[in-house]
């Protein structure tokens, strides 16, 4: 592949870099039990969402480990399951907050403030994470590897902040579910 193709690519990376979070955004504010449909809360869902996010971590871990002993392979196909994970999360994500209400932290003093700041981190690198992942993945795919190790060196701590926060997130959080 070469430079053309990523271009051609560069329209998708766009398009799913705003609709994602927009689309995150109208459905976290849909819930279907007040729209009259008889749903069951997905309440089982966090901590499961909460797990993909850790082994998307340690997947991403995983990968850099295996592109440093030159294991393209391997990069590769654990980067493909990282992707896989995170989508896998921002469904059961976006489950769980069309039929659950929105749990409250209930925390008080400076973990509220703790809290808040991962969470707001969390949130607004979740959103930038999105082309930069489209776009290193891209350049692997055009094979453009120079250009594409140079921004996996960005990505990569973005992203695990995002997973390892993730986890971090529900944790703080869980005690506070109804």
């Amino acid at each position: 592949m070469n430079s053309s193709v990523e271009k051609k690519y560069n329209i998708w990376i766009i398009v799913l870099s705003i609709a994602i979070p927009l689309v995150v955004a109208v459905l976290f504010g849909v819930n279907l039990r007040d729209l009259g449909y008889d749903v069951k809360p997905l309440t089982f869902l966090p901590p499961i969402y909460a797990t993909t996010n850790g082994l998307t971590a340690i997947v991403l871990v995983l990968a850099v480990n295996a592109i440093k002993n030159g294991k393209r392979k391997l990069h590769e196909n654990l980067m493909k399951f990282a992707i896989l994970l995170s989508i896998l999360f921002l469904g059961m994500y976006v489950a769980y907050h069309m039929t659950s209400d929105s749990t409250k932290f209930g925390g008080e003093g400076a973990i509220k403030y703790i809290y808040y700041f991962i969470l707001i981190t969390h949130i607004l690198l979740s959103i930038i994470i999105i082309p930069f992942v489209l776009v290193t993945y891209v350049r692997a795919l055009a094979e453009r590897f120079d250009k594409h190790k140079k921004l996996a060196k960005i990505t990569f701590p973005m992203w695990l902040y995002v997973a390892v926060t993730g986890v971090i997130v529900y944790l703080m959080i869980s005690p506070y579910y109804s």
